[in-house]
């Protein structure tokens, strides 16, 4: 079921599954282009976490999916607020936990959350040298110094996304948050720290989108099961 949500930069569109009572996981997708790649897979977890008696709700962030708002507009500090507004909206008093994938572990910081769930989680460095990477592979490198906050030129086209400098400053000094009560989920090839790995395919990685019901299953599991701790 669609519904939306309202924060102070607009009103943005809100998926919800599941039941009326108990917990709710909110899902915050990878950013940009990964998000095109995964969000297909991410409702079908949600659909997953419905058999486990978690509800779910996965927000569109402003400049995001199906947002008015132009991809250039798009901040961090508004993704950030926005995120927090669709938790608050899709709790409704209930306890509400994050489940985080990738770039999306960067955007839940100002949200009221009984726990994180992160699936391979990445600090904003990382994201925004790999856009670097993209760019110069299809011949356009960016000529930006991330340093340079009085560089005020225009936004900048990678993948398709015309992404605001800005946006980009702020991302490549963003982390995950790491205090409290987090988990995080890795594939097997992932070689960074994690309470657990897991098979499965990295969709965000792929060309075109897909799924892994096999991931799915192991991983609303496994969500499950950390939000029944949390609650014990």
């Amino acid at each position: 079921m669609t519904e939306y949500y309202d924060w102070a930069g607009g009103r943005e569109a809100l998926l919800r599954c599941g039941p009326a009572q108990g917990p709710v996981a909110v899902l915050a997708l990878p950013l940009f282009e990964e998000a095109n790649r995964t969000r297909t897979f991410a409702v079908g977890l949600m659909r997953r976490l419905v058999d486990r008696g978690v509800a779910s709700a996965l927000p569109d962030l402003p400049g995001q999916n199906e947002s008015v708002v132009p991809t250039e507009q798009a901040m961090l500090a508004g993704w950030r607020a926005a995120f927090a507004a669709a938790a608050m909206a899709a709790g409704r008093g209930r306890t509400v936990h994050g489940v985080a994938f990738r770039g999306g572990a960067l955007v839940d910081h100002d949200a009221a959350l009984a726990s994180r769930w992160q699936l391979a989680p990445a600090n904003g460095d990382a994201l925004v040298r790999e856009l670097f990477r993209i760019a110069q592979a299809a011949g356009e490198p960016l000529g930006i110094d991330l340093d340079a906050y009085s560089d005020e030129g225009g936004p900048v086209t990678i993948a398709g996304n015309r992404i605001a400098r800005p946006l980009l400053r702020d991302l490549a000094a963003a982390d995950c948050v790491r205090d409290g009560a987090v988990r995080v989920v890795r594939l097997e090839t992932d070689p960074a720290v994690a309470d657990r790995k897991l098979s499965g395919t990295p969709l965000w990685r792929q060309s075109e989108p897909g799924d892994d019901p096999a991931l799915a299953d192991a991983l609303a599991d496994d969500i499950a099961g950390w939000i029944a701790r949390c609650a014990s």
